[in-house]
């Protein structure tokens, strides 16, 4: 993807190991107006960062409260939670057009090319994964350290917030990367209810490039908007990759 970045845009599909010569004519031609690309990018993290700390508000409540309450089928409830995870979402996309364009008459809303339509649909398969995976952390964690924070005075409240949430920072690091990556490079949601240029996420935007006779593929332009959305993110997880991998295995482990 790199390589075909760096093609001339006269190149075509020159299938050459590396171009000669080098250009990086493409990369100013993604923020082409017309191409709303930069719109675009700041729709993915606007969506992706409030997925994502949605996401985990919910999630980490609702886990904590899985790990520590006791109450019948508690093991039939992570066991639907998970079973929402696998879930096929694409066969959940025309009930929820049809609600978020106000076809049923009990739910008399529009909110196709809305923040809320490409983000509410998101949270329904992020949370699954996040409670699960901090629902293992937390069980790991010793109920007897909640115990002693509160024999020094800290209240329920206080004890989960100023003991076992920065305990739990790992896990909660590593679903929240997780959760993000997964919202970033989600497609099918973000086409289906964003039609709408300045509505676009990044892989949507993407997908519209046309060039500049309007007919043919721009695959410079293309690749080049590939490797801006893409290596920020590789590079992150480079760089967390230790946190990440210790979120993973730390709640597999008591």
């Amino acid at each position: 993807m790199v390589v075909s970045s760096l093609r001339l845009p006269t190149m075509g599909r020159d299938t050459s190991f590396w171009p000669d010569p080098v250009s990086f004519e493409n990369y100013p031609a993604v923020f082409d107006p017309a191409n709303g690309f930069g719109r675009a990018l700041v729709n993915s993290v606007i969506v992706s960062l409030s997925t994502t700390l949605v996401t985990l508000l919910f999630g980490i409540l609702a886990a904590y409260a899985l790990a520590r309450l006791r109450f019948r089928f508690k093991g039939l409830v992570l066991a639907i939670i998970i079973g929402c995870s696998m879930f096929p979402g694409i066969t959940l996309l025309i009930p929820l057009f049809k609600m978020f364009t106000g076809a049923y008459p009990w739910m008399p809303i529009n909110w196709m090319n809305t923040y809320q339509a490409l983000i509410i649909p998101s949270l329904s398969f992020g949370l699954p994964l996040c409670v699960w995976n901090l629902t293992a952390f937390f069980r790991q964690l010793p109920v007897e350290l909640e115990q002693a924070a509160m024999v020094d005075g800290c209240t329920p409240g206080q004890a989960f917030r100023k003991v076992i949430l920065p305990l739990a920072a790992p896990g909660v690091f590593t679903t929240a990367i997780i959760t993000f990556i997964a919202v970033w490079n989600e497609f099918m949601i973000a086409l289906t209810f964003g039609t709408q240029q300045d509505m676009y996420t990044a892989t949507v935007s993407i997908s519209k490039f046309t060039g500049a006779y309007g007919y043919d593929t721009p695959w410079g332009t293309i690749m080049a908007a590939g490797v801006l959305v893409t290596v920020p993110l590789i590079i992150g997880v480079l760089i967390f990759q230790r946190r990440i991998v210790a979120g993973l295995t730390a709640g597999g482990v008591k």
